[in-house]
Formats: C-alpha cells, sequence, structure tokens
C-alpha cells in the first residue's frame, strides 16, 4: 500500500479497535516500527489521531458534555492537584475570574483565606459555597442559564465581562488539543469564554490530560493565546513535546 492507502487503513482499524498499540500495526500492516510511527505522526499532523505511550488512539469528536453532576465525579484527584497548583498563582487583592466548571469548584476551598480577593464567576455552584465567606468580593456575571452545566453563558455574559477588569482568568474546557485548540460542543459559551481572554490581563487553561485529543465543533482559543495551561502529568509525552515546541508554558502536575 502507498502511505496514503495505509494511513486510511490505520484509521479503519482504529474505528474498531479505537486504541491500537505500535506492535499491533507492525504485525497488521506488515511494516516497520519505522514506517508505523511515520504514519501516526502524519495522521497526528492532522489532527486525526493522538499519541499514547506505546500505540495510538483516533482523535474524538465531542458532540456533547455530561452532566455538571456527572462530570463531578470524574478525574476527582487529578482536578485537585490543578486547582491546587493554580490557587498558588492567586495573590493579594487580585481579581479573578472561575469559569463554570467542576474543576474550578474543586479550587473554591483554597482561596477562602486570600485576602482582599475578589471572584468573578458564572458559576452557580461556585456562588453558593463562596457565600459563605463574607471576607471575599463575589459577582455573578449573570446571563442565560445553562442548567446542565449549573452556569451563566451566552451575549450577556460576554457583555457584563466587558465591564470588569480581571488580574487572573482561569479557564475551563472539555477538550483540547494543539491542532485545534481549546474548543466546545455548545455555541453558547464562546463569546463568553473569548471575551473573557481580552478582558483578562492573563489566562490560565485548567484542564485535565484526559480531555486532550478530544474536540468540539468550536473552538474558543488557540492554546498559544493562554499564558499558561495547568493539566496533570498523565498527558501523553509526545502531546508535551509538541504544545511545548510551539512556546506554550505548560505546567504538569501528579493526581492526588
Amino acid at each position: 500500500m502507498i502511505p496514503d492507502q495505509r494511513r486510511e487503513h490505520i484509521l479503519k482499524l482504529l474505528q474498531e479497535r479505537h486504541v491500537l498499540s505500535i506492535n499491533e500495526l507492525t504485525s497488521m500492516l506488515s511494516v516497520s516500527h519505522m514506517t508505523v510511527r511515520r504514519d501516526i505522526q502524519a495522521l497526528e499532523n492532522d489532527g486525526k489521531v493522538l499519541s499514547v505511550t506505546g500505540g495510538v488512539r483516533l482523535a474524538a469528536r465531542l458532540k456533547s458534555e455530561p452532566s455538571y453532576l456527572a462530570k463531578a465525579q470524574l478525574e476527582v484527584p487529578a482536578k485537585r492537584a490543578i486547582t491546587r497548583a493554580a490557587a498558588e498563582l492567586v495573590r493579594e487583592n487580585f481579581t479573578i475570574y472561575l469559569d463554570a466548571g467542576t474543576t474550578s469548584l474543586q479550587m473554591v476551598p483554597m482561596l477562602t483565606d486570600k485576602v482582599g480577593l475578589t471572584v468573578v464567576t458564572n458559576d452557580f455552584n461556585v456562588v453558593g459555597h463562596l457565600m459563605e465567606y463574607p471576607n471575599i468580593e463575589l459577582i455573578h456575571t449573570g446571563g442565560v442559564v445553562s442548567h446542565a452545566d449549573h452556569s451563566s453563558v451566552g451575549q450577556f455574559t460576554a457583555d457584563f465581562l466587558s465591564r470588569v477588569n480581571v488580574d487572573l482568568a482561569f479557564v475551563a474546557s472539555s477538550s483540547w488539543d494543539l491542532e485545534r485548540g481549546s474548543t466546545t460542543p455548545s455555541e453558547a459559551k464562546v463569546v463568553a469564554k473569548q471575551q473573557l481572554l481580552r478582558i483578562a490581563s492573563k489566562s490560565v487553561l485548567t484542564v485535565d490530560s484526559t480531555k486532550y485529543g478530544k474536540f468540539g465543533t468550536f473552538r474558543v482559543a488557540r492554546l498559544e493565546e493562554f499564558d499558561l495551561i495547568i493539566t496533570d502529568d498523565r498527558l501523553p509525552q509526545s502531546a508535551v513535546d509538541e504544545i511545548r515546541a510551539a512556546d506554550v508554558r505548560l505546567d504538569l502536575v501528579a493526581p492526588e
């Protein structure tokens, strides 16, 4: 087979098996390890697959997101480690933004002793928890309510954000990779997130590694638009190398 035919065959095999090792592919295709690695690299450059340790898997399109309650049960140790690293960036008298999501909610207990802190958020659960701390100035953006996400979204939220100044924004994402950036299956979330990136002095993408290689229909931002990405250290080494080669600042933390 010529390279294009072989790569199409790899994609068909992955649609059936989802994940394949390099050894399996060399056997199935009767080619060398070097040939398989070149094919994987070409497919990864096209955003069709993602390298994993010893193999490859399909890049997955995200049609919809799990409910807030379902997401709250996922990757909790990784989220805690990510938010602990994120909270260390918060200084006295900062105004920060917590984007809607269960990762942001994990950060709340780490912020309650911060002096002079103002928290802006579109997440109703974050508001509910921080209401118990009168030492924190708390601002909710308002906007159209997303019942599934327990948050506000849309143009109204974006318009509010255009009127505030934020020192540090912690941005959530349901899917991300170097090729497509931070993406979402929900168009309603895009306008507010993009406005946030415009008004924040610094922005940090806080997202776990299980979401890497997935992508939604709508792009929020390229990875290069974030000042920092904090994720867990299970991100494939090939992805780490490519992200850092693109001059994106990446902080890897070990799940607790």
